[in-house]
Protein backbone atom coordinates (compact mmCIF):
# COMPACT_ATOMS: atom_id res chain seq x y z
CA UNK A 1 0.00 0.00 0.00
CA UNK A 2 1.26 3.48 -0.86
CA UNK A 3 2.48 5.29 2.22
CA UNK A 4 3.06 2.12 4.28
CA UNK A 5 6.62 2.06 5.57
CA UNK A 6 8.62 0.46 8.36
CA UNK A 7 11.21 2.26 10.47
CA UNK A 8 13.10 1.67 13.72
CA UNK A 9 11.16 2.64 16.83
CA UNK A 10 12.35 5.16 19.41
CA UNK A 11 11.21 6.06 22.95
CA UNK A 12 8.61 8.52 21.60
CA UNK A 13 6.90 5.65 19.75
CA UNK A 14 6.23 3.48 22.81
CA UNK A 15 2.71 4.75 23.46
CA UNK A 16 1.53 4.49 19.87
CA UNK A 17 3.17 1.12 19.31
CA UNK A 18 1.78 -0.36 22.54
CA UNK A 19 -1.68 0.90 21.59
CA UNK A 20 -1.51 -0.72 18.14
CA UNK A 21 -0.16 -4.00 19.54
CA UNK A 22 -2.75 -4.03 22.33
CA UNK A 23 -5.48 -3.91 19.70
CA UNK A 24 -3.73 -6.42 17.47
CA UNK A 25 -3.40 -9.01 20.23
CA UNK A 26 -6.92 -8.63 21.64
CA UNK A 27 -8.05 -11.88 19.95
CA UNK A 28 -4.70 -13.66 20.22
CA UNK A 29 -5.13 -17.09 21.91
CA UNK A 30 -2.33 -16.71 24.51
CA UNK A 31 -3.56 -13.22 25.41
CA UNK A 32 -7.12 -14.49 25.79
CA UNK A 33 -5.73 -17.21 28.07
CA UNK A 34 -3.56 -14.78 30.08
CA UNK A 35 -6.14 -11.99 30.18
CA UNK A 36 -9.57 -13.62 30.16
CA UNK A 37 -11.52 -10.45 31.03
CA UNK A 38 -12.63 -9.03 27.68
CA UNK A 39 -13.30 -5.62 29.18
CA UNK A 40 -9.75 -5.06 30.40
CA UNK A 41 -7.75 -7.16 27.92
CA UNK A 42 -6.82 -4.39 25.51
CA UNK A 43 -5.72 -2.09 28.34
CA UNK A 44 -3.73 -4.85 30.03
CA UNK A 45 -2.11 -5.90 26.75
CA UNK A 46 -1.17 -2.30 26.07
CA UNK A 47 0.45 -2.10 29.50
CA UNK A 48 2.28 -5.37 28.95
CA UNK A 49 3.81 -4.17 25.70
CA UNK A 50 4.83 -0.84 27.25
CA UNK A 51 6.60 -2.77 29.99
CA UNK A 52 8.42 -5.06 27.55
CA UNK A 53 9.47 -2.18 25.34
CA UNK A 54 10.74 0.00 28.17
CA UNK A 55 12.35 -2.69 30.30
CA UNK A 56 14.55 -4.25 27.63
CA UNK A 57 13.32 -4.62 24.05
CA UNK A 58 13.70 -1.05 22.83
CA UNK A 59 17.31 -0.63 23.92
CA UNK A 60 18.55 -3.40 21.63
CA UNK A 61 17.50 -1.60 18.46
CA UNK A 62 15.33 -4.41 17.09
CA UNK A 63 11.90 -2.80 17.41
CA UNK A 64 10.23 -1.54 14.25
CA UNK A 65 7.00 0.34 13.65
CA UNK A 66 4.75 0.23 10.60
CA UNK A 67 3.63 3.73 9.68
CA UNK A 68 0.79 4.64 7.35
CA UNK A 69 1.37 8.28 6.60
CA UNK A 70 2.23 9.53 10.10
CA UNK A 71 0.17 7.06 12.14
CA UNK A 72 1.72 4.02 13.81
CA UNK A 73 -0.49 1.12 12.76
CA UNK A 74 1.60 -1.83 13.95
CA UNK A 75 5.02 -3.01 14.87
CA UNK A 76 7.43 -5.84 15.43
CA UNK A 77 9.58 -6.59 18.46
CA UNK A 78 12.76 -8.37 17.43
CA UNK A 79 15.39 -9.40 19.97
CA UNK A 80 18.97 -9.77 18.71
CA UNK A 81 21.33 -12.69 19.11
CA UNK A 82 22.17 -13.32 22.76
CA UNK A 83 19.29 -11.22 24.10
CA UNK A 84 16.16 -13.29 23.52
CA UNK A 85 15.89 -13.97 27.28
CA UNK A 86 15.67 -10.93 29.63
CA UNK A 87 18.49 -10.59 32.14
CA UNK A 88 17.77 -10.82 35.87
CA UNK A 89 17.98 -7.03 36.11
CA UNK A 90 15.58 -6.58 33.21
CA UNK A 91 13.13 -9.05 34.77
CA UNK A 92 13.20 -7.16 38.08
CA UNK A 93 12.70 -3.88 36.26
CA UNK A 94 9.68 -5.25 34.41
CA UNK A 95 8.02 -6.89 37.42
CA UNK A 96 5.78 -3.96 38.51
CA UNK A 97 4.41 -3.59 34.98
CA UNK A 98 3.89 -7.32 34.62
CA UNK A 99 1.95 -7.43 37.88
CA UNK A 100 -0.28 -4.55 36.73
CA UNK A 101 -0.90 -6.20 33.36
CA UNK A 102 -1.34 -9.81 34.44
CA UNK A 103 -2.46 -9.70 38.07
CA UNK A 104 -3.30 -13.18 39.31
CA UNK A 105 -2.36 -14.63 35.92
CA UNK A 106 1.32 -13.73 36.38
CA UNK A 107 2.14 -17.22 37.65
CA UNK A 108 0.58 -19.11 34.72
CA UNK A 109 2.05 -16.59 32.27
CA UNK A 110 5.49 -17.16 33.79
CA UNK A 111 5.06 -20.92 33.35
CA UNK A 112 4.18 -20.35 29.70
CA UNK A 113 7.29 -18.20 29.24
CA UNK A 114 9.44 -20.85 30.93
CA UNK A 115 8.02 -23.56 28.66
CA UNK A 116 8.79 -21.46 25.59
CA UNK A 117 12.31 -20.78 26.85
CA UNK A 118 12.89 -24.49 27.32
CA UNK A 119 12.26 -25.07 23.61
CA UNK A 120 14.07 -21.96 22.38
CA UNK A 121 16.98 -22.56 19.98
CA UNK A 122 20.44 -21.90 21.41
CA UNK A 123 22.02 -21.08 18.07
CA UNK A 124 22.65 -17.39 17.46
CA UNK A 125 19.60 -15.82 15.78
CA UNK A 126 17.14 -12.96 15.63
CA UNK A 127 13.97 -13.68 17.63
CA UNK A 128 10.63 -12.29 16.53
CA UNK A 129 9.05 -11.83 19.95
CA UNK A 130 5.87 -10.20 18.64
CA UNK A 131 4.43 -8.71 15.47
CA UNK A 132 0.99 -7.17 15.15
CA UNK A 133 -1.11 -4.67 13.25
CA UNK A 134 -4.11 -2.70 14.48
CA UNK A 135 -7.20 -4.54 13.12
CA UNK A 136 -8.39 -1.31 11.47
CA UNK A 137 -5.26 -1.39 9.30
CA UNK A 138 -4.85 -5.09 8.63
CA UNK A 139 -4.79 -6.37 5.06
CA UNK A 140 -2.83 -3.37 3.81
CA UNK A 141 0.63 -4.92 3.79
CA UNK A 142 1.91 -3.68 7.15
CA UNK A 143 2.93 -7.12 8.46
CA UNK A 144 4.76 -7.97 5.24
CA UNK A 145 6.50 -4.60 5.28
CA UNK A 146 7.68 -5.21 8.85
CA UNK A 147 8.90 -8.73 8.12
CA UNK A 148 10.66 -7.77 4.91
CA UNK A 149 12.49 -4.87 6.55
CA UNK A 150 14.04 -6.78 9.45
CA UNK A 151 14.67 -10.05 7.58
CA UNK A 152 16.68 -8.15 4.98
CA UNK A 153 18.98 -6.94 7.77
CA UNK A 154 19.14 -10.44 9.25
CA UNK A 155 20.17 -11.83 5.87
CA UNK A 156 22.85 -9.16 5.49
CA UNK A 157 24.33 -10.33 8.79
CA UNK A 158 24.03 -13.99 7.78
CA UNK A 159 21.83 -14.81 10.76
CA UNK A 160 18.79 -17.11 11.04
CA UNK A 161 15.50 -16.10 12.66
CA UNK A 162 13.03 -17.76 15.00
CA UNK A 163 9.43 -17.18 16.11
CA UNK A 164 6.46 -18.87 17.76
CA UNK A 165 3.20 -18.36 15.89
CA UNK A 166 0.21 -18.13 18.21
CA UNK A 167 -2.32 -18.45 15.38
CA UNK A 168 -2.22 -21.37 12.92
CA UNK A 169 -3.67 -19.13 10.22
CA UNK A 170 -0.52 -16.97 10.34
CA UNK A 171 1.81 -19.88 9.56
CA UNK A 172 1.47 -19.53 5.75
CA UNK A 173 2.53 -15.87 5.95
CA UNK A 174 5.70 -16.81 7.79
CA UNK A 175 6.33 -19.71 5.39
CA UNK A 176 6.10 -17.21 2.53
CA UNK A 177 9.03 -15.37 4.13
CA UNK A 178 11.14 -18.51 4.45
CA UNK A 179 10.21 -19.83 7.90
CA UNK A 180 9.59 -23.53 8.37
CA UNK A 181 7.72 -25.29 11.17
CA UNK A 182 10.06 -27.07 13.60
CA UNK A 183 7.57 -28.23 16.24
CA UNK A 184 4.25 -27.49 17.92
CA UNK A 185 4.63 -26.48 21.55
CA UNK A 186 1.97 -27.65 23.98
CA UNK A 187 2.44 -25.49 27.08
CA UNK A 188 1.15 -26.37 30.58
CA UNK A 189 -2.10 -25.32 32.27
CA UNK A 190 -4.17 -25.65 29.11
CA UNK A 191 -2.39 -22.74 27.46
CA UNK A 192 -2.96 -22.70 23.70
CA UNK A 193 -0.41 -24.42 21.44
CA UNK A 194 2.28 -22.45 19.66
CA UNK A 195 3.93 -23.23 16.34
CA UNK A 196 7.71 -22.88 16.50
CA UNK A 197 9.26 -21.73 13.22
CA UNK A 198 12.84 -21.31 12.04
CA UNK A 199 14.26 -19.41 9.08
CA UNK A 200 17.82 -20.29 8.01
CA UNK A 201 20.24 -17.55 7.12
CA UNK A 202 20.22 -16.73 3.44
Amino acid sequence: MAGMTARPAGPADVGGLARALGRAFYDDPPFIWMMPDERSRERRARGLFKTILRSHALKYGGVDVAVDGTAIVGGAIWLPPGHWRPTDREQIRSLPGLIRALGARLGPASELAAHMAGHHPREQHWYLYAIGVDPAHQGKGAASTLLRSRLARSDEAGLPAYLESSKPENVPLYEHFGFGVTEVLNPPRDAPPLTAMWRPAS
